[in-house]
């Protein structure tokens, strides 16, 4: 219950979620997958969650980790942290301090300190899920948003259409075969034809230059 509730609040706050119900394939999916943030329950069926974390640790993933569990000893705080994990958060909790805590370890990934990304004119506020453009609010579909979010977090570096659709698609969602295409094109119209380019044959990038 708690887990299809975390999932269905993390998607209506525009993150894009899989869903892991025990340990093994917890492991599975991350060994096939380059996520960008980790929620791991202690409590996992089959093989617990500290010993996810060791494997993913061991085998060398710097993705971020949170913990969220029931178990809110010091002991077993220390445990997780010492363990590798970046934050923890013990039941019950709020989905927005989750999603708060999600979108801070998530700067600290992409080396941010702000919590606005901005550029170029283009200012971007994810607790929000605000857009302005040269102090104008843009109004975007949730993977507009996605897609620009993706690109504005490293100004200048190409990501291909498969990596877009990670953004946009969790597991099981089917994939339109020109939605990044029509929601790039929906992009310029809103913000300028040139803040976004393309790269013929690799993808997508936000312009580095006015």
């Amino acid at each position: 219950m708690i887990g299809e509730a975390v999932q269905r609040g993390l998607r209506a706050l525009a993150f894009t979620v899989d869903w892991m119900r025990d340990g093994a394939t917890a492991l599975a999916a991350l060994r096939d997958t380059e996520y960008d943030l980790l929620v791991l329950d202690l409590g996992l069926p089959g093989r617990n969650g500290l010993d996810v974390l060791r494997d993913v640790r061991r085998a060398g993933a710097t993705v971020p980790v949170l913990i969220l569990t029931a178990r809110g000893e010091i002991a077993d705080k220390v445990a997780g942290l010492d363990a590798g994990a970046d934050d923890y958060l013990v039941k019950p909790f709020d989905l927005a301090e989750l999603a708060a805590r999600a979108r801070a370890l998530l700067r600290r990934r992409g080396g941010r300190a702000q919590p606005l990304i901005e550029h170029l004119g283009v200012t971007l506020d994810p607790a929000a899920h605000r857009v302005t453009h040269d102090s104008k609010e843009i109004a975007l579909s949730a993977r507009e948003y996605a897609i620009l979010a993706a690109l504005m977090e490293r100004p200048g570096a190409i990501l291909s259409r498969p990596q877009l659709e990670e953004r946009l698609y969790g597991w099981g969602d089917e994939i339109e075969s020109n939605a990044i295409e029509v929601h790039i094109h929906a992009l310029r119209r809103k913000l300028t034809p040139a803040f976004i380019q393309t790269v013929r044959g690799l993808g997508y990038r936000v312009r580095t230059q006015v």
